[in-house]
């Protein structure tokens, strides 16, 4: 079962990542399933009476994405999560083939190559140097590169805040985004089972500590 409140650091958040193999980031869908209700309440997103906010867990994602023992990006569900380095490559071979390769002439082939050619670019480096440069052309793209994630032909790298004139970073971020190739290497990205055989593997697995949860409910997540 899934601890509450327990994870007080991104030290703490990485082992669990790596006991469990797979983890939203947000609300999945499922209660209890995501870091947002794992970590302890200190590390939760919290708005100051001067209009100042502070979050944490979202903070540590820089950390932890370029520790090197997990993936990131939009795979549960279009949401965003972690998936540990041990399971990526069942994850990704199934994955894979439930979403084919973008065909030639595609949008999604497009920014596959220019993310290729280049090797990483935050969000709107690479949006801008596939042309999406119009008004309201900024949610349509994203369409697009959360499909590719889905279909883990993108992933997160690290990310880039800006900086105010003293230097401190501040805002969101800008997700770093490169092909999992690129990142981890063809090798960490090859599975010998068969997309079935990488899902039966995956749900056993979620179902060991998820046991109150449906099969309906996984693949919902999974898919």
């Amino acid at each position: 079962m899934m601890r509450r409140g327990t994870i007080h650091s991104a030290t703490e958040l990485v082992d669990l990542i790596q006991e469990v193999g797979f983890l939203p980031l947000l609300y999945s869908g499922i209660s209890g399933f995501s870091a947002e209700e794992v970590v302890d309440s200190d590390c939760r997103y919290v708005v100051y009476d001067d209009g100042g906010w502070d979050w944490p867990m979202w903070k540590w994602k820089g950390p932890i994405v370029t520790e090197g023992s997990c993936v990131y990006g939009k795979f549960f569900n279009k949401k965003a999560g972690y998936i540990s380095m041990d399971w990526w490559p069942d994850f990704m071979n199934y994955r894979r083939h439930a979403c084919p390769a973008p065909t030639e002439g595609s949008i999604e082939e497009a920014i596959l190559m220019t993310l290729r050619e280049h090797g990483s670019l935050i969000t709107r480096e690479l949006r801008a140097a596939c042309g999406f440069t119009g008004t309201k052309m900024r949610s349509r793209f994203d369409g697009y590169v959360t499909r590719l994630q889905m279909a883990c032909r993108i992933v997160t790298q690290d990310f880039v805040y800006p900086r105010d004139k003293h230097g401190h970073e501040y805002g969101w971020g800008w997700s770093l985004l490169t092909t999992p190739e690129q990142l981890l290497g063809k090798e960490a990205c090859h599975c010998d089972r068969s997309p079935q055989e990488s899902l039966e593997r995956i749900m056993s697995h979620l179902k060991g500590f998820l046991p109150h949860v449906t099969d309906a409910q996984l693949l919902k997540l999974l898919k």
